[in-house]
């Protein structure tokens, strides 16, 4: 079982440059207690939120800063950039690092991709594209490309990867449909939606069964599954717990201003297309509140942010601890939770552990103790 964690780099309180500081500094140190990777979300205009809008900057900085952890494009949103520009910067990084880049793939949401000029409705047809392309590009000799959205003439694109053949390719998963596309293309899943690993346990098996027969976007199988939590490890279990909770019930608590903006533009979607295309259903359905009185269960990733706000507060920080929807409390209750995540086959667990909730110096001490007393203990293969 593989350890990492995950920055959206929130500032709603804090200025920019602490952030960024802050952020380095605790890269760093997770660096030096033995994580696998650090994984940095790519977003736009979220007020209150995240300020990372372009991981490539910071992994230039890290790259040096950093011996042996893994940097994590967690991930590029495809849609917003030149396929050959993607290719470029993540082998400028991978050389940088020494090889060591993972490039997880996205295509983000409405709300940012209205305000990039981008058509919501064009976003799954363009991810694809540009991901059947950037492997392409990786390799010698020419390139060119005659596509839908895309025209290259034959073009020498350098650098090509340190990595042979490539760095590991995933996508970014939140439903079934995009599970299983994972497994015909032979990439790696990243499950962001926070869960138990009770209800993810029949997804991933079949995500294994099917990756062995895959046909590969690349030129390698990426059969690995990440799922994503939030993580506090403490000497008080239960205040390391409660933090942890805390965390996860005000992720997306409903005073986002972004949220609120959010609602409106899916909605004047909506009505200008005459209803949600088949293929965007699930993503308007995470912001348009449904009425069908259905909030039972610990899956935490459907429904609006008001919605989920009211399933986890049904839940205690004990009960989201030991069904492991957050992996927190003292270093024994963080490893009884990993258990519960290796048990179905989870590869690697990503850790949001640096939000508003948690401040700086917490993280650093938490860091430190998944670094001292948890990772130790895992068998890392």
């Amino acid at each position: 079982m593989k350890l990492s964690l995950a920055y959206e780099m929130q500032r709603p309180v804090v200025d920019d440059h602490a952030v960024i500081e802050e952020t380095i500094e605790q890269c760093v140190l997770a660096d030096e207690m033995g994580f696998d990777t650090i994984w940095f979300v790519e977003h736009h205009f979220l007020t209150g939120f995240s300020m990372s809008p372009c991981p490539e900057a910071i992994f230039g900085a890290l790259s040096r800063l950093t011996k042996r952890i893994r940097l994590g494009f967690g991930v590029v949103i495809l849609p917003y950039h030149h396929p050959v520009r993607v290719a470029e910067r993540v082998a400028m990084i991978d050389h940088m690092s020494g090889g060591r880049v993972d490039f997880g793939t996205g295509r983000s949401a409405p709300y940012e991709q209205t305000g990039m000029g981008i058509d919501p409705r064009n976003t799954r047809d363009m991810w694809e594209e540009s991901l059947s392309m950037i492997p392409k590009i990786w390799e010698d000799g020419l390139f060119e490309w005659e596509g839908r959205f895309w025209n290259v003439p034959p073009r020498d694109v350098r650098p090509k990867p340190y990595q042979q053949p490539h760095p590991p390719i995933w996508v970014a998963a939140l439903q079934p449909t995009t599970y299983r596309l994972a497994a015909q293309k032979g990439i790696g899943v990243m499950a962001l939606s926070v869960a138990a690993p009770a209800t993810l346990a029949e997804h991933v098996q079949e995500f294994k069964e099917n990756v062995r027969q895959a046909k590969p976007v690349g030129r390698a199988v990426n059969d690995q599954w990440l799922s994503a939590t939030m993580a506090f490890c403490g000497e008080d279990n239960k205040a390391a717990r409660e933090l942890a909770a805390q965390s996860l019930k005000t992720f997306f608590g409903p005073d986002r201003p972004y949220l609120k903006d959010q609602v409106g533009v899916y909605e004047r979607l909506i009505e200008s297309w005459g209803g949600v295309p088949e293929h965007l259903e699930a993503n308007f359905a995470r912001y348009i509140k449904k009425d069908d009185g259905d909030d039972s269960g610990l899956d935490l990733s459907g429904g609006s942010a008001q919605i989920a706000n009211a399933i986890w507060n049904q839940f205690d920080a004990d009960t989201l601890a030991d069904r492991a929807v957050t992996v927190s409390g003292d270093p024994e209750s963080c490893l009884k939770a990993i258990e519960l995540h290796r048990a179905t086959g989870v590869d690697q667990l990503q850790f949001l552990m640096a939000t508003e909730t948690i401040p700086h110096d917490k993280v650093m001490s938490s860091i430190e103790m998944f670094g001292k007393h948890v990772i130790p203990k895992l068998n890392h293969t």
